[in-house]
C-alpha cells in the first residue's frame, strides 16, 4: 500500500514538471513570434507560433490570441492557391474570435486596435470568397467550354472525314480542271472540286494529252478504249476494233491523242492503222485514195500505183496504208501484216525504215508522236527528231490543291477550305473560331 501511494506521488510530481516544462517552451516560442513580428519577419515568427502551439493545448492569454490572428493575416497573401489564403485568413479568425472571449475590457486602446482587425480579416475572407467564386465559375465554364470545343472537333472530324476522297492517287490537274486518279489497278478522272468524272472501275492504263484522256482495259494491245475529251467534257467508248477490220483482235500499239482530236493506233492483223477522229467520233480514211496516189505519182513521189493501192518507190512495192496527217504516210508489206516503212511526201521522198520508228502518231502543230525502241521522240514531216510537243492543257490555272490524310485519304483544299462538290468545310482552327465567335 505505502509502495503503491510512492508510486502515484511520483508520477503526479512528474505530470507536474512536465507540464510545467511544455508551458515554459511554448512561451519561448511565443516571445520568439512576437519579437520576429516586431521586426515584421512573418515567416519566423509564423514558424516560432506553429512550434509553441506543439506545446499549448488552449490559447488562455488574449495577447497569444491577438498574435496569432496578426500572424496568419499578414501571411495568408503568401500563400500558393486562394484556397489556402482563405485557410490562413479563418485561422487568423479564429484567433480573434478567441481574442474577444478572453478580452474583458472592451474600452481599452487594444480592444479597439483588435476589433479593427476583426473586421479587416472578415472583409478580406468575404473579399477571397467572391474571387475563390469566380476561379471555380471560370473553371466550370472552361471545362464547358473544352467539352463544346471537344463536341465541336468531333463534329468536324467527321465532316473532315465525310469529304475525304478514298483513293490511291491523284495526279496533276490540267487546265480543263480534271486529273487523273488510280484506285487499286484501276484509272479514272476526278475534277478539282473532288467529284468524280470517270470511275476506276476497268480500265488499266490511260494516255493522255492535249486535253483526251484514252483509257485502255490493257496495257499492251487492249481491246477496248474509252475516252474522255476535258475541252467539252464529252465522254464515250470507242468503236470495237473488230469493226474497223474483221481479222483485228486487239488495237494494238495506241498513240498519244493530239489537239486535233485525232488518235492513232496499229491494231494487229491490219494493212492500215486505225485513225479515228475524236471530235467528230468516227474512224477517218482517205475519201479518193486513187486522187492521191496520182497526184503522188505526178510529183514523183512514188514510181508507180495500183488500184488495189499498191505504191512502188524506189523499184520496190509497198502497201499504201492511209494518211497520218502531215503528208506521212505508213507503208505496209505486200504479203503479211508488216509495217515496214513510213512515206513522207513534203520534201520529196523520205523513206522512213520501221525498225528507226516502230510507229509515227498524228501529226500535229509541225510535230509527231514516235515511238524509237523504249523510247518516245517527236519528229517533224521529214522525220527529223525535234523537241518535244508540249502538252496544249497540261498547265493547271485553277486554286484546288491535294492533300494527303494520315489515313491515306485525299482532301481538295481551294484557299485552305476543304471542298468536295458543292460541300465545303472549314480548317479546324477556322471552324473553331467560328463558333466561338
Amino acid at each position: 500500500m505505502k509502495s503503491r501511494i510512492v508510486t502515484i506521488i511520483l508520477s503526479f510530481t512528474l505530470f507536474l514538471s512536465y507540464g510545467q516544462s511544455n508551458k515554459d517552451i511554448s512561451k519561448v516560442y511565443f516571445k520568439r513570434a512576437n519579437e520576429a513580428t516586431e521586426l515584421l519577419d512573418y515567416d519566423a515568427a509564423l514558424s516560432h507560433f506553429k512550434q509553441a502551439m506543439k506545446y499549448t493545448d488552449t490559447i488562455t492569454n488574449r495577447k497569444i490570441a491577438s498574435l496569432g490572428a496578426k500572424i496568419y493575416y499578414e501571411i495568408h497573401h503568401r500563400e500558393d492557391t486562394l484556397d489556402e489564403q482563405l485557410s490562413a485568413l479563418q485561422l487568423s479568425e479564429n484567433y480573434s474570435k478567441q481574442y474577444f472571449v478572453l478580452a474583458k475590457n472592451k474600452s481599452t486602446e487594444e480592444y479597439l486596435t483588435c476589433t479593427e482587425e476583426y473586421i479587416l480579416i472578415q472583409e478580406t475572407i468575404e473579399t477571397l470568397k467572391v474571387k475563390i467564386a469566380k476561379e471555380v465559375e471560370e473553371e466550370r465554364l472552361k471545362k464547358l467550354e473544352l467539352k463544346r470545343i471537344d463536341s465541336l472537333k468531333t463534329l468536324w472530324l467527321s465532316k473532315s472525314k465525310s469529304l475525304a476522297i478514298n483513293v490511291d492517287s491523284i495526279y496533276s490537274f490540267n487546265n480543263k480542271n480534271v486529273a487523273l486518279y488510280s484506285k487499286g489497278d484501276n484509272y479514272g478522272i476526278i475534277n478539282d472540286l473532288g467529284e468524280i468524272i470517270v470511275e476506276a472501275n476497268e480500265y488499266k492504263d490511260v494516255l493522255t494529252f492535249d486535253g483526251y484522256f484514252i483509257f485502255k482495259n490493257k496495257a499492251s494491245d487492249p481491246t477496248k478504249l474509252y475516252c474522255y475529251n476535258s475541252k467539252d467534257k464529252s465522254s464515250f467508248q470507242l468503236p470495237s476494233i473488230n469493226d474497223f477490220n474483221t481479222l483485228s483482235t486487239h488495237y494494238g500499239k495506241v498513240m498519244l491523242p493530239r489537239g486535233s482530236g485525232r488518235l492513232i493506233t496499229y491494231p494487229n492483223n491490219s494493212k492500215e492503222p486505225f485513225v479515228y477522229d475524236m471530235n467528230f467520233k468516227k474512224v477517218v480514211r482517205i475519201a479518193n485514195q486513187s486522187d492521191l496516189l496520182k497526184n503522188l505519182k505526178k510529183s514523183d513521189i512514188i514510181d508507180k500505183y495500183k488500184k488495189e493501192g499498191d505504191v512502188k518507190i524506189n523499184k520496190k512495192w509497198y502497201l499504201f496504208g492511209g494518211h497520218l496527217g502531215g503528208q506521212i504516210y505508213p507503208l505496209y508489206a505486200e504479203e503479211g501484216y508488216n509495217l515496214v516503212s513510213f512515206l513522207c511526201s513534203v520534201d520529196g521522198t523520205t523513206l522512213i525504215p520501221a525498225t528507226e520508228y516502230q510507229f509515227i502518231g498524228a501529226f500535229y502543230n509541225g510535230k509527231s508522236q514516235a515511238i524509237k525502241g523504249k523510247d518516245i521522240v517527236w519528229i517533224n514531216q521529214i522525220g527529223t527528231e525535234v523537241n518535244d510537243a508540249k502538252d496544249e492543257d497540261a498547265k493547271y490555272n485553277g486554286i484546288s490543291v491535294v492533300s494527303k490524310r494520315d489515313d491515306g485519304t485525299f482532301q481538295i483544299l481551294r484557299e485552305g477550305v476543304i471542298t468536295l462538290g458543292s460541300e465545303t468545310l472549314d480548317k479546324l482552327p477556322i471552324y473553331l473560331r467560328k463558333f466561338s465567335k
